[in-house]
């Protein structure tokens, strides 16, 4: 019988190009370090160069790094293409940047903060992307990192929750849209992840409650049925087996890595 590893062949990007933007840390640097794992070159995009310079040393291969807000067109359309112009047209890319939080009723409301962060900074990047995607038909890919939380109501979240409903529609959209030109547009909802984002909003639960971070963080875990929080290199799995041979038939689709708590 043939061993798993003579079946299941490693995934080879070498000469693809990718882009992932929040790659400083958490998902977006585990989805980075796992694409430079597999021989594609990578450009690393957020707002912390410091943090993005760390990735890029940790990376395989050619990592460059360019600091920006996503939310701020301008800027993106100027990094995008000064990343194409140093390596290359572009093969895949991963809109991970978001920001999280609550937004509160009056002043503390922060709904134009999260929703251009998160919604307008996806499709901002998509379409500079498109501008300086390799061209012809072998696929390319688009990854945009949305979020359970698009599927179901949570308390207090209103904004982050309709910008990630929001990143659905516009794969829906965009996958019908690019599908001509052999451009695949799919979404990834994670539940909890082990992130340094998860444990902030722990923390701010946690203090709005008036409880313990270790008390709310077990009753939130166990509210899930495989009661886990994933951890960031499984969101880098699935984007590997999506820009793979495997995922050539998959577009317009949003996958749902958050151990049972939405079985839609």
């Amino acid at each position: 019988r043939l061993g798993l590893e003579e079946t299941r062949p490693m995934v080879d990007l070498t000469g693809r190009t990718a882009v992932v933007t929040g790659a400083g840390s958490g998902i977006g640097r585990a989805i980075a370090l796992r694409l430079s794992q597999r021989g594609a070159k990578l450009a690393l995009l957020g707002r912390t160069l410091e943090k993005l310079e760390t990735v890029a040393g940790e990376a395989r291969g050619e990592a460059i790094c360019a600091s920006l807000d996503v939310a701020v067109r301008s800027q993106v359309e100027e990094t995008f293409r000064s990343v194409a112009g140093r390596l290359g047209p572009l093969h895949i890319l991963v809109a991970n940047a978001g920001i999280g939080g609550p937004n509160d009723l009056g002043e503390g409301d922060r709904w134009n903060e999260i929703v251009r962060a998160n919604l307008d900074g996806a499709y901002f990047c998509i379409r500079a992307f498109e501008e300086s995607m390799e061209q012809g038909s072998d696929p390319r890919h688009i990854l945009v990192i949305s979020s359970c939380v698009a599927r179901f109501g949570v308390p207090d979240i209103s904004a982050y929750s309709a910008a990630k409903a929001g990143q659905l529609g516009l794969v829906r959209s965009l996958a019908a849209e690019l599908a001509p030109k052999r451009v695949l547009v799919n979404a990834i909802c994670p539940g909890w992840v082990e992130t340094r984002m998860a444990v902030e909003r722990i923390e701010e639960m946690a203090a709005e409650q008036g409880r313990a971070y270790q008390e709310v963080r077990k009753e939130l875990v166990d509210a899930v049925p495989l009661q886990r929080m994933s951890e960031p290199g499984e969101i880098a799995a699935l984007v590997e087996f999506l820009v793979s041979e495997g995922g050539v038939a998959f577009t317009g689709q949003a996958f749902d890595p958050n151990n049972g708590a939405w079985m839609g």
